[in-house]
């Protein structure tokens, strides 16, 4: 518990501190600490410690993309670890720590908005959390979800033809016609695994009582992606008049992320 609530306590600070120099440095100092911590593996409880700090204090603390970008592959390499030169078998996360991590991962997502993307990093990343919409835990896929439909809001699959990029990154229109015709099969997938998710009888996954929010997540999500609905939810703060009203993927998945980081009791 302690371990939990001191990790909590830095992502509690980095928020109350809000953007600046103070954040900055506590994220600076915790980086290697958390990066370490999601390295070795330790018990889920810790991992999942170790995520939702890291998330909450490169929101708050994070200078630029760069730095946003190691915590992001911090965390991917939680998701989808690689084998090294030196390891054997390639370790795989247990379910409550991979919906954790894909979770932390989107919450982060949300903040590269404004910043130049480029389309081809993202489609093995893409096509990757497609795979978990078939995972046997429903807590992941509805993670793998949320993180799919930010990644159609952010426009990660969609590829233009006439980018500056092109030039920049020695893209063929070959290779851009290829790109653009496998993000397309990516969005076709998609679509049709979140319809299936959101008609799912109950006989897959043991969780029975998450079965309507999950098949109202999908709907919401089969929603947005084939009809541009964007998901509308007005979330009580305290009191009956204070109401926060969210109307995208990134202000919603900020919202259901940030309690997360808050020290448990």
């Amino acid at each position: 518990m302690h371990y939990q609530f001191f990790h909590s306590s830095k992502g509690l600070l980095a928020l109350t501190l809000g953007a600046g120099s103070s954040s900055h440095e506590i994220m600076e100092e915790s980086y290697a600490q958390l990066s370490r911590v999601l390295q070795t593996w330790p018990d889920a409880s810790k991992m999942i410690s170790a995520l939702d700090c890291l998330a909450v204090i490169t929101f708050v603390g994070a200078a630029d993309l760069a730095e946003t970008e190691l915590s992001l592959k911090a965390m991917w390499d939680v998701i989808h670890p690689k084998s090294g030169s030196n390891v054997g078998t390639i370790r795989k996360p247990r379910p409550p720590v991979l919906a954790a991590a894909i979770s932390a991962w989107a919450f982060l997502l949300t903040t590269i908005g404004s910043w130049r993307i480029n389309t081809d990093n993202w489609k093995e990343p893409i096509a990757f959390l497609s795979a978990l919409l078939g995972a046997e835990d429903r807590a992941v896929r509805m993670a793998a979800g949320e993180a799919l439909a930010l990644c159609f809001e952010l426009n990660l699959l969609d590829v233009s033809f006439y980018e500056d990029g092109d030039v920049e990154y020695g893209e063929t229109g070959g290779s851009k016609t290829k790109l653009f015709l496998d993000m397309q099969a990516l969005k076709a997938k998609i679509s049709s695994l979140a319809s299936n998710l959101s008609m799912e009888a109950g006989g897959k996954g043991a969780d029975k009582k998450n079965l309507t929010d999950q098949r109202d997540l999908f709907q919401r999500i089969l929603d947005f992606v084939k009809y541009g609905e964007c998901p509308e939810e007005s979330i009580k703060v305290s009191g009956k008049r204070d109401v926060l009203r969210v109307s995208s993927w990134s202000e919603l998945i900020q919202v259901l992320t940030l309690p997360l980081s808050l020290p448990s009791s």
